[in-house]
């Protein structure tokens, strides 16, 4: 087993679950963030979900070509321990953060341009 190789498609599977979080959800945050428009807030979306798709296959073609792939000399200081926890607590605060995204109240509607507000 390479742990290099398996501890980089490991990274890749870790950046992959980040951007799904941020993407499913503080997309709104970060879209109000940069002044971004509803259309270019779904295109941000999207895109996330496209290159956490990409990093997370990746990722996982490469940890299990390190998991096949015979043994470095390099190979015996690295550790794959820390980063596989790290997916564990990231896959914990998706799951945490969908859970509680079922008992919130549902945000107002947001403004269109030319709207008004009654006071």
């Amino acid at each position: 087993m390479r742990k290099r190789t398996v501890r980089n498609g490991l990274r890749l599977i870790l950046a992959a679950l980040l951007l799904i979080v941020l993407a499913s959800f503080y997309h709104v945050g970060i879209a109000d963030l940069f002044s971004m428009s509803e259309d270019a807030e779904t295109r941000l979306y999207r895109l996330s979900i496209f290159w956490a798709a990409a990093f997370g296959g990746y990722g996982v073609v490469l940890a299990a070509f390190g998991l096949v792939l015979p043994a470095d000399s390099h190979d015996a200081k690295v550790r794959v321990l820390p980063i596989f926890l790290m997916i564990i607590a990231t896959m914990s605060l998706f799951f945490y953060l969908l859970a509680s995204s079922f008992n919130e109240q549902p945000g107002p509607e947001r403004l269109h341009p030319g709207d008004t507000i009654m006071i």
